[in-house]
């Protein structure tokens, strides 16, 4: 009998890979032994060749529920005679070569045991076992071990320890296990930091009081603090946004359970089968049946609502006994960071939060939820963290050199190369906050430390003043490297080519790039930008006519400054209204010495949303956008208008498509109706630039695309004109994938 070596690649580290060998190994009576390694889990099995291969075959075919196999391997090595077969601890100072593995949801193992009585576990916030609870969120070191995450603080009792030592328990070496006894301790304090409760079925009890007297609770997650009041207490709602600074944007919504979320919601397969995945994101969800907390004071003005379920065994405890809907949003002040330290919740939220519930449990990387949303059964993700950060699983590039991609600045996130392996950050936000650009860097210093390697290329935006950029020159500079810029439409594009592998198609392909802002290879702002893509080679073929931009971000603040812009001079007396005259003096003077041109469709919704009078300012991003779909949506079923019926000549006609808009209003065409009628010709649109390229396939990218009804209307014009349309899938629309984007670009293009 020889000895074989079986290397199995992939997210096979913290999803409880090795006791499924061990209990595999103990079914068919192999002898040996499985640990990890810096490239995952690594067997040695003493076997005949086909029973080796017997063993892998079932591993592959049969794995972990939470595992993702990407590659294997199997050879034999020199004879070593094992008299049984044992788990190892990991033995390695190597350079990683794995995924992270991310954060999971509570299991519905783990939620029965903490509201069962007769369970010691029962009460007990931080459940966990090998198939749920923090993992990215904990990680100090790799390969994924207790003694390498933060749960090292804790040491394990004499139930648990027996409890990870026994194969056929459920627990058998998971890395975050604990319980009463031995584990993690909640705090509930005053504002003042007065502690009034350390017993952690009492401290919930008085937390769920406060909550339902109108109390704002700063709640301490598995990934960082959630600001938490009552959904249904409409001052309680206007307080918190009073505190955090945040008018009209809405707010996402905890519900105890599914069953409660289907009271009020129409829920779609897909959309249910996401709220209870492991990951147990926000879902946005339609409204039209909902109670009017919804609209009124937590989603003002809107039809949607961002849902989502507890995904940790303290917020399940919490909403066991509230039982009622809970604004949950991000803890932290506006324009800063998801807070996970105790001393700086109080520091930063004092004046915000009436209470805190803290623990002692150490967050490394704190994320905010990720958001998806639902254009039909096609899945929008908004916001690609908790649960699905940091790594990108699709494939790997084994033979490239590391390398880090900075990323761009509003919805920040970078890209680390290390061993082959892609890693694409959490969400950070806009980096023109210092905080949160002090979150970033650190994020960056501590992956440098978790690959135990540097970079041999640093990929920046071809924005010059970036954050991003600037730091990327920095560290080029520190290493001794040569910065890389490349264009934000182009890495957009990229984005998208390189998530379904489309670098090595033979065919033509239309990238169609529509977002807010972007520095441009002509010095002008682009953002409706459509590009061919073949034979290694990008080309910009067409884009929205130019109109001006003016005071930078100020013109994102106003859409009623965009509407100013698109505008025929000879028509902009018709807005005179939605401005002051001494701003109606000021802006007309600018524009006629203004040089600065822009081909944003981000900022032509602006416009158009200014022109039907949904808003003149946005207070948050895309806020006009929003509500221009959510008029939109009342129109679905209505035969609809191309407003550009045969004047698409090369590019797209602007200041054209707006004239026709302010035409249909002052007919008295519902402002509902051309709101929609807007969203198709822009779909139409890209299908005659499509035909006009005589290209099949349409690759989308950009913040505009997470528009699910914008998407909705083009995957069904795709398939009437026999076209296919690819969108970003693991990762969202927005400036996220710009890092992965500019990493496709260089590998494949530079």
């Amino acid at each position: 009998m020889e000895t074989y070596k079986i290397q199995i690649q992939g997210r096979v580290q913290g999803v409880g890979f090795r006791p499924y060998v061990y209990q595999l190994a103990q079914r068919r009576g192999c002898k040996g032994r499985v640990r990890n390694n810096e490239k995952g889990v690594v067997i040695y099995l003493n076997e005949t060749h086909s029973g080796a291969l017997h063993f892998l075959d079932e591993l592959v075919h049969a794995p972990p529920k939470l595992s993702v196999i990407t590659d294997t391997s199997i050879a034999p090595v020199a004879t070593k005679k094992f008299t049984d077969f044992k788990i190892e601890d990991s033995l390695t100072a190597a350079a990683i070569h794995i995924p992270l593995t991310p954060d999971f949801a509570l299991c519905n193992a783990c939620k029965a045991e903490i509201s069962d009585p007769k369970n010691h576990r029962f009460g007990y916030p931080f459940t966990t076992c090998i198939s749920c609870g923090p993992r990215y969120a904990i990680t100090a070191d790799y390969p994924f071990e207790r003694a390498r995450t933060t749960f090292q603080n804790f040491s394990l009792c004499p139930t648990c320890k027996k409890e990870y030592q026994t194969s056929n328990d459920r627990r058998f070496h998971s890395q975050t296990n604990t319980c009463p006894q031995c584990g993690i301790q909640l705090q509930l304090v005053d504002g003042e930091g007065k502690t009034l409760e350390t017993i952690q079925s009492q401290a919930i009890k008085k937390t769920v009081k406060a909550l339902r007297q109108g109390a704002i609770v700063a709640i301490k997650n598995t990934n960082g603090y959630l600001l938490c009041t009552d959904a249904g207490n409409p001052s309680a709602v206007a307080r918190l946004r009073e505190k955090k600074n945040r008018p009209r944007k809405p707010f996402a919504v905890l519900y105890p359970s599914l069953e409660i979320i289907e009271k009020s919601f129409t829920l779609s397969l897909h959309e249910k089968q996401t709220l209870q995945s492991t990951v147990a994101p926000i879902v946005i969800l339609k409204t039209e049946t909902v109670e009017q907390f919804t609209c009124k004071s937590v989603a003002p003005g809107l039809r949607q609502l961002g849902v989502f379920l507890p995904n940790s065994g303290l917020l399940h405890l919490l909403m066991e006994s509230f039982q009622r809907p809970m604004v949950a949003t991000s803890g932290n002040r506006h324009g800063e960071p998801i807070i996970a330290q105790n001393g700086v919740a109080h520091e930063k939220l004092h004046g915000v939060a009436d209470y805190f519930l803290h623990h002692n449990m150490e967050i490394r990387f704190p994320q905010d939820d990720s958001i998806v949303k639902y254009a039909g059964t096609v899945p929008l993700l908004l916001r690609r963290s908790r649960g699905v950060a940091p790594s990108f699983l699709k494939f790997a590039l084994p033979d490239a050199p590391p390398a880090l991609a900075m990323g761009a600045q509003l919805k920040s996130a970078f890209t680390w190369l290390s061993q082959g392996q892609i890693y694409t950050s959490q969400y950070f936000g806009d980096l023109d906050h210092f905080e949160i650009y002090e979150r970033y860097q650190t994020t960056l210093e501590a992956f440098c430390k978790l690959f135990r390697t540097r970079p041999q290329a640093i990929l920046v935006d071809l924005h010059p003043q970036y954050p991003s950029t600037l730091l990327g020159n920095t560290w080029a500079q520190k290493w001794g490297l040569t910065p890389v810029a490349i264009q934000h439409h182009k890495a957009h594009f990229a984005a998208v080519l390189g998530e379904h592998q489309l670098f090595h198609s033979d065919e033509k392909i239309l990238g169609v790039v529509w977002d807010g802002t972007g520095l441009g290879e002509d010095r002008q702002i682009w953002g409706g930008e459509f590009f061919t893509y073949h034979k290694k080679s990008i080309e910009r073929v067409a884009h929205f006519d130019y109109f001006d931009w003016l005071l930078q971000d100020k013109m994102a603040r106003e859409p009623r400054l965009s509407l100013f812009c698109v505008m025929e001079e000879r028509e902009r007396e018709y807005i005179r209204y939605k401005f002051s005259e001494t701003e109606w003096i000021a802006y007309n003077a600018l524009l006629k010495k203004n040089t600065l041109k822009t081909s944003s469709v981000g900022r032509l919704f602006d416009a158009v949303a200014a022109a039907l009078d949904f808003t003149d300012t946005n207070t948050y991003e895309a806020e006009a956008a929003l509500r221009l779909e959510n008029e939109a949506k009342q129109a679905v079923g209505q035969p609809l208008t191309d407003y550009l019926e045969g004047e698409i000549i090369e590019n797209i006609p602007s200041k054209l498509l707006l004239k026709k808009i302010l035409e249909a209003k002052r007919a008295r065409v519902s402002k509902r109706h051309i709101a929609a009628n807007f969203l198709f010709t822009l779909c139409k649109a890209i299908i005659a630039v499509a035909q006009r390229q005589k290209v099949r396939i349409i690759a989308c990218s950009g913040g505009v695309f997470q528009n699910a009804l914008l998407v909705t209307m083009l995957v069904e014009l795709a398939r009437k004109n026999k076209m296919i349309l690819k969108l970003n899938e693991q990762l969202a629309a927005n400036d996220e994938n710009i890092s992965f984007g500019q990493l496709m670009y260089a590998h494949y293009l530079k």
